[in-house]
């Protein structure tokens, strides 16, 4: 079976060419569908429009995951002062994003990899469910369930402010940010002795120049893909085997 995986999106169109020239059986979406800042926000929320109906049209499997750039556009969270927010075209946005919740979720598991837009870090998970409170083979199954009965638990620093924490940067480089905020070296740092051994996880939400296809600052466990408006890259994945392709 073959699973197309692209990083974030933010109004881009270029999801229509990678699927017409790789024609695969899964197209994995990583998030952030909105809030860009060269693309016009109507032209974003019609994209998103033709996103859903590429799922509804089943001619392939299409997983579309929740980036932080969505998450403050559902009805039940509002403006929470993320950079980008279109307060002007946000109810219009929250409508549709709220018609179609069914469609969006929190994470995907597939053999060996996990896929969420930012990454699953243990500390966060130990937080939210309780140490022993969840296994590695049900984290999407966990962080979805999540999202459906507290959608707020994924809402920036919301957990290191409970636990009053002395400091939390804002850019997102905490351990225990959730899995649409949490920065790369947070998420690598929270897992050198838990998950990444266990799991390869491929992100996006920190825009990179390139993925890193060897793995040398991440040892071949993390895949950071937010690079469809720098070097254009997506991740094929094939018979369980990985390859590298670009739409430029």
């Amino acid at each position: 079976m073959k699973t197309v995986i692209i990083g974030d999106i933010h109004g881009r169109t270029t999801w229509k060419l990678i699927y017409e020239m790789e024609k695969p059986d899964r197209f994995i979406f990583v998030g952030d569908y909105f809030d860009s800042f060269d693309i016009k926000g109507v032209d974003q929320l019609s994209n998103f429009q033709d996103i859903i109906e590429f799922k509804k049209s089943g001619v392939c499997e299409v997983i579309l995951l929740i980036g932080n750039h969505d998450h403050h556009y559902f009805p039940e969270i509002g403006d929470t002062g993320t950079s980008g927010f279109q307060h002007l075209l946000a109810p219009s946005i929250s409508y549709v994003v709220g018609e179609n919740r069914q469609h969006l979720q929190m994470a995907y598991q597939m053999d060996e990899y996990l896929f969420t837009h930012a990454g699953a870090s243990s500390v966060y998970m130990d937080q939210v469910f309780g140490e022993g409170g969840w296994k590695v083979d049900n984290i999407a199954e966990s962080l979805n369930e999540l999202f459906k009965y507290k959608p707020r638990s994924f809402e920036f620093g919301s957990h290191a402010l409970m636990n009053k924490m002395s400091y939390l940067d804002p850019y997102g480089d905490s351990e225990d940010q959730s899995s649409i905020w949490i920065r790369p070296r947070a998420l690598m740092k929270a897992n050198k002795d838990t998950l990444r051994k266990k799991v390869i996880q491929v992100v996006g939400h920190t825009q990179q120049e390139q993925i890193d296809k060897k793995g040398g600052a991440t040892g071949g466990r993390y895949y950071y893909i937010d690079t469809l408006g720098t070097s254009g890259e997506y991740i094929v994945i094939d018979d369980k085997k990985l390859t590298f392709n670009t739409w430029k």
